[in-house]
């Protein structure tokens, strides 16, 4: 933002943490020029839009509907809307979501609706959404369990407040950079999602039909494994892998299975996402040990694969510890097991979300997998550690990316609401 230029001449605000705005700005509380919005209504038919928190997204205020427009109930008073208006999440986790009504509609009660006078929807969008709006905002949030912002509360927040014909100049600017910044990140996002898909293609080929494209192929009468390698073997998993059942040790660290990190500690867990987790108290002494290689079939293997071991520890009791063979190397199944066409392989022998019921040793013992000699599955292991480690850099390079360029937008509006540079001109 080097280029923009600041304004001639700025005034003291006289509250720390807005300091200094342009010396012809207003400084308002947001009460005296938006009201606040009651409406309520049952009307909530078929052809009426609704809005809830999931549906927009978090510091940026988009509307992005989730799958099926979910509501709160179907007999439930909720809020009513008019396009213009703001709906402002008023949960302290869901500060960050304030979304300007593009049509009339319904939306959740979690949502305060504001309508904005004197000022562009835009400019107090954007506002609310600044990091030292939403800090000021928590600090009024009350309520034990669920701590929520009031109107009083927000309506008392100051503002700065431009001529209406400098608001229309900064809007202008703000959207214009916004569109700009927004077309960059679509197009690092569509990126990532390429890159995803490479890896996910190349570990599927790998693990199916090796690294030998002139080799002679057989079908594998399975079908979510295709033609494979004519001297490779199809078999059942528990031909490689055994179950063990063995309790928990006196010390055994409890464990976490996760489908993003593997299963790892409970605590290194909770450092990684930044959040506590519930811990199990009842039935500890069931719980199973597990040890470094072994694999888990946990209650989220159905959607995601089976997970690796990465720390010894014990896991729920009723999770599957799976523990390979010499005939198993473990680097080629940790991606066959994580592989999409195995999901789905692992899926088509349960019908547990009907009856309720775990994935058992007995599903994992029903999925036949291809089965290379150890030396080969090793080979091919090093080949997709390699490759994988090649394609994550990049995504993670990416991403920093399309970081730094979210972190740009915020920057500028912030910048642009605050009169840190003028944009009159622009």
């Amino acid at each position: 933002m080097s280029h923009y230029k600041p304004y001639p001449e700025y005034k003291e605000s006289g509250i720390k943490w807005i300091e200094s705005v342009p010396k012809h700005w207003d400084i308002i509380p947001i009460k005296r020029f938006t009201k606040l919005s009651t409406a309520r209504t049952s009307d909530i038919g078929e052809n009426i839009t609704y809005i809830g928190l999931e549906d927009v997204e978090s510091g940026s205020g988009k509307y992005s509907p989730t799958e099926g427009n979910s509501r709160q109930t179907d007999t439930s008073t909720v809020g009513a809307f008019s396009e213009g208006q703001i709906l402002y999440g008023k949960l302290r986790p869901y500060l960050r979501k304030a979304i300007i009504a593009g049509f009339d509609g319904i939306c959740s009660t979690e949502f305060l609706v504001l309508q904005p006078e004197k000022v562009l929807p835009e400019l107090l969008q954007s506002w609310l959404l600044t990091s030292d709006v939403t800090q000021q905002i928590e600090s009024t949030c009350e309520g034990a369990k669920m701590p929520r912002a009031d109107w009083q509360g927000i309506g008392n927040i100051p503002m700065p407040l431009p001529p209406l014909e400098e608001q229309i100049a900064i809007r202008k600017s703000i959207q214009a950079e916004i569109a700009r910044i927004d077309t960059l990140i679509t197009k690092k996002t569509r990126f990532i999602d390429l890159l995803k898909e490479k890896r996910q293609a190349l570990i599927t080929h790998a693990v199916t039909k090796g690294l030998n494209p002139q080799v002679k192929m057989k079908d594998s009468g399975v079908e979510w494994i295709g033609e494979v390698p004519e001297h490779w073997e199809v078999i059942s998993g528990n031909r490689l892998f055994s179950e063990s059942k063995q309790l928990a040790f006196e010390d055994d660290q409890h464990l976490s299975a996760t489908q993003k990190y593997g299963v790892i500690p409970l605590e290194e867990f909770q450092e990684l996402e930044g959040r506590r987790v519930t811990q199990a108290v009842k039935n500890l002494e069931k719980r199973k040990h597990a040890r470094i290689n072994d694999f888990v079939i946990s209650m989220r293997s159905f959607q995601g694969g089976i997970e690796r071991v990465k720390a010894n520890g014990c896991v729920r009791s009723s999770y599957v510890v799976l523990k390979p063979t010499p005939a198993s190397h473990v680097g080629y199944f940790t991606y066959l097991f994580k592989s999409i066409t195995y999901i789905q392989g692992l899926q088509a022998t349960s019908m547990f979300i009907r009856d309720g019921q775990d994935l058992s040793y007995n599903n994992f013992r029903q999925v036949k997998v291809p089965c290379p000699s150890v030396s080969e599955q090793a080979q091919i292991a090093d080949f997709l550690d390699k490759a994988i480690k090649s394609i994550d850099m990049l995504v993670t390079k990416t991403q920093k990316s399309i970081d730094l360029l979210k972190e740009r937008r915020s920057a500028f509006i912030t910048a642009a609401v605050t009169g840190q540079i003028d944009l009159r001109g622009e």
